[in-house]
């Protein structure tokens, strides 16, 4: 299993909202919106970093509950396997994929679908995997049930379910490809275009 991560080539990876205050990232919303107007990032409204950070406590006390490792107070995120809507995102979209087992799995959850929409007060249809948040040994279970979201529901016809969200609660293997840049095979580092 590869986990995916899609960004902005002229940002670089790894740059997440939720490591800087709250006004710092409400400016940089008003910035992608003025500078990057066709990337996804530029639909998020001001309440987008609220719900967010709101969305990441639930993570987090979930993960907890399951006896998860965090040694960050936000995750990274990546998905599992490739996502064709994610690598649309941006404008000058590219991705690294790095292979599970690199990744002390104590340190991934994951939920099936964005977690935003998976914790949605809003979203009531009754799916079993709504409100849910998995270690590996459980979404493979999953994935073993339902398939990868983005092979039957890549447009989102069926709902919001598009991707696995992982989330790594770890900076030793991200912050590995960050120091080292992309080292080629180890970290299966690929761009979208060139």
């Amino acid at each position: 299993m590869d986990l995916y991560h899609y960004y902005d080539r002229t940002v670089g990876p790894f740059r997440n909202l939720s490591d800087v205050s709250v006004e710092e990232a409400k400016e940089i919303l008003v910035r992608i919106k003025e500078e990057k107007p066709l990337s996804q990032s530029a639909g998020r409204d001001a309440l987008y970093v609220e719900h967010r950070r709101s969305c990441e406590e639930i993570l987090r006390r979930e993960f907890a509950v399951k006896g998860g490792r965090m040694e960050r107070r936000a995750p990274h995120y990546l998905v599992v396997e490739h996502s064709p809507w994610l690598s649309t995102w941006f404008e000058n979209g590219a991705f690294l994929s790095i292979p599970v087992e690199e990744f002390d799995r104590s340190t991934l959850s994951f939920t099936y679908g964005d977690s935003m929409p998976t914790f949605s007060p809003l979203i009531n249809d009754g799916k079993e995997y709504r409100r849910k948040l998995y270690n590996y040994e459980e979404i493979l279970d999953i994935i073993r049930r339902y398939g990868l979201p983005q092979d039957w529901n890549d447009d989102g016809h069926c709902g919001p379910e598009r991707y696995i969200e992982v989330h790594v609660w770890s900076d030793e293997v991200i912050g590995r490809y960050l120091r080292e840049g992309c080292p080629g095979k180890q970290l299966g580092c690929h761009k979208i275009g060139n």
